[in-house]
């Protein structure tokens, strides 16, 4: 057991890897506000130590004015998380095969404009509690509300009912409100910058590891922790397909993962 006593607790499915990479960024977030703060693992739950509570991450968050830093891109701009978080995203821009498989937004959908819809939805004080991962509401576009956003599609729980093949019918096309998790959306993408997954290997297409891990670390440690390089017995190795989730094999959602058999570095 960690001799630590958390501050944060969020209740998590880490077999969600939106959930999983979510965590992941409330480490980082809680960091940049407190360095001294560690996260781990436990069953059903998150946990973060040595740092500040989760409703002021949140509240700090939702208060932060997000920056567009390539107005000439609207469907795949850098954002900025200002001070005091001082976090540039752009893991989507590295050119590599990861950064592709795991974009899993593509066309007219705008990272920009869904992240900041995103944020707005979690305003509501129902994303200040343990449960925020399994909130889920209808996001609206900050600067339209009438006009509803779509999510990035890492919440894993949309994934296996996202092709029209699946539902009988073509929600996008139809123009149907339909339900998100913003903040397993908006964190999983923050989470990304720091905590990748990695590859599964050649024969497996847009699969990826990742493991948990047991023991309070910093969010400097997360990386490694994530791909199993730390000491670590209470460590589990998880494997999530980003699946191609329309006809045109643009668009893509992450699947569920299936925990693996895994041998611990000691």
């Amino acid at each position: 057991m960690p001799d630590s006593d958390p501050t944060t607790r969020v209740q998590v499915d880490v077999t969600n890897p939106a959930h999983y990479f979510a965590c992941c960024a409330l480490l980082e977030l809680a960091s940049r506000l407190t360095p001294e703060s560690e996260g781990w693992f436990e069953e059903g739950a998150f946990h973060i130590a040595k740092g500040t509570n989760l409703p002021e991450i949140i509240r700090k968050l939702t208060s932060a004015s997000l920056v567009m830093l390539d107005v000439t891109d609207g469907t795949a701009s850098p954002i900025r998380i200002p001070e005091p978080f001082g976090l540039r995203l752009d893991w989507w821009k590295g050119g590599d095969r990861a950064s592709s498989d795991l974009k899993v937004w593509a066309g007219t959908m705008e990272s920009f404009r869904i992240a900041k819809a995103m944020q707005a939805t979690m305003l509501k004080p129902e994303f200040s509690t343990e449960h925020l991962l399994n909130v889920p509401m209808v996001a609206y576009d900050p600067d339209d509300p009438v006009k509803k956003v779509e999510p990035f599609y890492f919440d894993a729980r949309r994934g296996p009912n996202a092709h029209s093949r699946d539902v009988g019918f073509a929600p996008n096309d139809l123009g149907l409100t339909t339900i998100a998790s913003p903040a397993a959306e908006l964190l999983c993408l923050i989470g990304l910058q720091r905590v990748r997954p990695v590859p599964a290997g050649k024969d497996k297409p847009r699969q990826y590891d990742y493991h948990t891990w047991s023991r309070p670390i910093p969010a400097l440690l997360a990386p490694i922790a994530a791909a199993g390089l730390l000491p670590d017995p209470g460590a589990k190795l998880y494997r999530f397909e980003s699946w191609y989730r329309t006809g045109q094999r643009k668009h893509k959602a992450f699947l569920s993962a299936k925990l693996q058999t895994t041998t611990h570095i000691l």
